[in-house]
């Protein structure tokens, strides 16, 4: 089972403590005490669609947990919804009954929409099964004041046109512009017979080469505006391919399309490093027992030097300015079934491997379970992504937005080196490429921090202290 999420709010905001006592909210009967103080007797609240990350836009309903005609209690989970990275169970902040589903399991909403109606007691169920009906016909709550008939079927009257100036007559004698009077000179063309279009009569080159009979030459095309900086290019719709199928991503694979597009917005340079991981493999023998994964000691090392070198554990959020984290999160990479997800390992500086690990294996659970709070997978500083496993030599990653650096782990395969000496030996090897945001790290900075990785794998002990 996955651990409770925290709770989050689905109602209306509170109202501030000095507008409570003469407010009411919609949907409330109230009735006038004695002492003329205003006392609401019954509320209907709107359950929204909650924000279960900053970048989620809209989600899903995966399920309710409670259905129409359930009275839940404060704390109680009333939905499981599906978010660009997780499913996570929303609690209800409020006691009352579900009078009406407003967006059934499977459907989707943007984040604020109203999903549901609580009502305060079963008296009100009736009231707020009206007020669904208005919502699921599209009426808005507070509309503004229709047009009167006459004014909707009347459309504005078109704008008078601009008065083009009246040309002067042929055969009066009108001003005309040097370049007019050259051309009229070279093509022997009457001015005193040209009618002018210029301002106030005045004869233009154009008027002298109409009445010449020459073609106007055609004006070129504007220059296309050269695309901002950042700008993200779009790509093409292509026409589907025949006797293909069309699957629409999930909310998941959206968000996944989305973030990859922005990165291309980032400046990024990449740079590779060998490492020799004869001694690294014979501690990992001897941790793994103990539960210890190849993945947790990258992590753990990565750390480490990432302390070394605190720029590379850095961002550029605005485009103009560096933001130093405090923090050493770890994000790393897991495939899970109809996405990619990057849980967090946070305080990866501060742990030993043995924690690391058991965090680790809760993460893992958790994603791919759907149950990862957005604190547990939008929290890293620095990513790392791991292919040693499917014995894939190197490859580069992506950027994800908002870090500075994320790092692609090769396989550790078998190579024939020579020493200073110049005598050959077989080592085990691996080779380990950065992508980095050359707004914030500089090739230096980069190297730098990979001289430090591979001194720390090459000789691991300290990985356990």
């Amino acid at each position: 089972m996955a651990t409770a999420p925290a709770p989050l709010s689905l109602s209306a905001s509170t109202l501030p403590a000095r507008l409570r006592a003469g407010a009411v909210p919609a949907g409330a009967r109230w009735r006038q005490a004695r002492r003329g103080r205003m006392v609401v007797r019954a509320k209907i609240r709107e359950i929204f669609m909650p924000a279960l990350s900053s970048t989620m836009t809209e989600g899903k309903i995966v399920s309710w947990s409670a259905g129409e005609g359930d009275r839940v209690s404060k704390g109680d989970a009333v939905v499981v919804v599906e978010s660009d990275k997780a499913d996570m169970d929303v609690e209800t902040f409020h006691d009352g009954i579900v009078a009406a589903v407003l967006v059934q399991a499977g459907e989707s909403a943007p984040v604020g929409a109203p999903i549901a109606l609580l009502a305060e007691s079963e008296e009100e169920v009736p009231l707020a099964l009206s007020k669904a009906q208005e919502l699921s016909n599209g009426q808005p709550q507070q509309a503004p004041p229709a047009p009167t008939e006459d004014a909707a079927a009347a459309p504005p009257p078109p704008p008078a046109p601009a008065a083009a100036p009246a040309p002067v007559a042929a055969g009066t004698k009108g001003i005309a512009s040097p370049q007019a009077k050259k051309l009229a000179k070279q093509h022997r063309v009457d001015l005193a017979k040209v009618t002018g279009t210029g301002p106030y009569g005045r004869i233009t080159s154009a008027d002298v080469e109409a009445a010449a009979g020459i073609q106007p030459k055609s004006k070129p095309a504007p220059a296309a505006a050269a695309p901002s900086v950042g700008a993200v290019p779009q790509a093409a719709v292509l026409p589907p391919v025949p006797g293909a199928t069309v699957v629409p991503f999930t909310t998941m694979q959206a968000a996944v399309s989305k973030n990859m597009v922005e990165s291309l917005a980032v400046p990024t340079f990449r740079v590779g490093y060998p490492i020799v991981t004869d001694k690294l493999d014979e501690l990992y023998e001897k941790v793994k027992p103990k539960g210890v994964t190849m993945t947790v000691l990258l992590a753990k090392a990565a750390a480490m030097a990432l302390a070394q070198h605190p720029v590379v554990n850095a961002s550029c959020r605005d485009g103009k300015s560096f933001t130093y984290n405090s923090n050493i999160n770890i994000a790393v990479a897991v495939a899970i079934d109809g996405g990619l997800i990057t849980p967090v390992l946070q305080d990866a500086d501060k742990l030993d491997i043995y924690l690391l690990s058991q965090n680790w294996k809760d993460l893992v659970k958790k994603a791919r379970a759907k149950q990862l709070q957005p604190n547990e997978y939008s929290s890293g500083t620095f990513t790392l992504s791991n292919l040693g496993m499917f014995a894939v030599d190197q490859f580069d990653a992506i950027l994800p937005p908002g870090q500075g650096a994320i790092m692609a782990v090769g396989a550790s395969k078998p190579t024939v080196v020579a020493d200073k000496d110049g005598f050959f030996s077989v080592k085990s090897k691996m080779l380990v490429n950065v992508t980095a945001d050359h707004r914030i790290v500089y090739g230096a900075d980069l190297a730098a921090f990979l001289q430090t990785f591979a001194k720390i794998l090459e000789d691991p002990e300290s990985l356990t202290l």
